[in-house]
């Protein structure tokens, strides 16, 4: 069975402001922790209304200081953003306060709109198109001291200087972060929960080509999927109206809030409406454990996830408490746990 993980996104929802969504993250990482889940993974996105926390590296030093044992990371620092530096250092300065238990995952996009990227990055030197790969060779180099001697870089020192950066994560919803995760010898996290492609070949690829380095001797890959369990399916299909109603308002730009699910099951869906749900179902697992399981399996089984990181989003803390409890059983974290 795959290691178990969490992905949270500090989901704001019309009766959860921002604030109480940071703190029910602190909450949840804590129940994770007790369960026995590997990682917990915060994310980072800028200028949303549904998402608390745009600063992912500030919450992993809350939840890494309230939790004991479970790994902390970013699900990711969206690298655009940030100058290599700075992330060199502040994740350095996370694995001197926490030893082996930090995780540096990195993503391309910026995690926002054009607008608020631009407000973002605006004293950056101006750069054309994608500029993630220079971004991502400074890191390497800060990390390595590998620039030349001449470079006017090379005598800058990166503090703390006797600690190393945690392990290095690319994450993707598409093939070039896994063919790039392939070549550098790190691993990689495959965006399953808004991905337009299949896992399976993708996660394939980065495993069949991936090349030993000094970030990572051997590949490790992890498939990141949206889940929402209950007791029941009746009862997992009642919170997931909350999410289905939120991704169809999503498609049409509009970021707002996890409606309740009162809201939700009142709307009036119109069957072009109802159609975008069912479609969006395939990137949403929804039932009792066992129906949930019987759903994700053959997508586990066919891309050799080494590990299965699970983002549940619904209105009602407890209810997503109790869907993380779910699964946790269902991999067998419990029963582990108490051998």
């Amino acid at each position: 069975m795959p290691q178990l993980s969490v992905l949270d996104l500090s989901v704001v929802t019309t009766a959860t402001h921002p604030a109480q969504a940071l703190r029910n993250s602190i909450d949840l990482s804590r129940e994770a922790d007790r369960l026995g889940y590997t990682r917990y993974w915060l994310a980072e996105h800028h200028g949303l209304a549904s998402v608390a926390s745009p600063a992912p590296d500030i919450m992993i030093g809350q939840i890494a200081a309230a939790t004991e044992r479970i790994r902390v990371g970013s699900g990711g620092v969206m690298l655009p953003n940030h100058a290599p530096l700075v992330v060199a250092e502040r994740f350095k300065m996370l694995e001197a306060l926490f030893p082996g238990r930090i995780d540096l995952g990195l993503g391309r996009a910026p995690g926002t709109d054009g607008v608020t990227a631009h407000a973002l990055r605006r004293r950056f030197e101006a750069r054309e198109g994608d500029d993630f790969l220079e971004r991502l060779q400074e890191l390497m180099l800060w990390e390595t001291a590998g620039f030349p001697a001449e470079h006017p870089y090379s005598k800058v020192m990166v503090m703390p200087n006797d600690t190393p950066l945690p392990p290095i994560w690319l994450l993707g919803s598409s093939d070039y972060s896994a063919q790039l995760s392939a070549q550098l010898g790190m691993g990689f996290a495959f965006a399953h929960h808004f991905a337009s492609v299949d896992a399976a070949p993708v996660m394939t690829h980065y495993r069949q080509n991936f090349r030993p380095s000094r970030w990572r001797d051997k590949p490790y890959a992890i498939l990141a999927i949206a889940v929402i369990a209950a007791a029941t399916d009746e009862e997992a299909e009642r919170l997931a109206s909350s999410a289905d109603l939120n991704r169809l308002l999503r498609d049409r730009g509009q970021y707002l809030p996890l409606p309740s699910i009162e809201e939700a099951m009142a709307y009036p869906y119109s069957q072009t409406e109802r159609a975008s749900i069912a479609r969006n179902r395939s990137r949403l697992f929804v039932g009792s454990p066992a129906t949930v399981m019987q759903q994700i399996t053959p997508l586990v089984t066919a891309s050799e996830a080494d590990e299965v990181m699970i983002i549940t989003a619904t209105f009602d803390h407890e209810a997503r408490k109790e869907s993380y409890r779910l699964m946790a059983d269902a991999f067998g974290l419990n029963r582990q746990a108490a051998a």
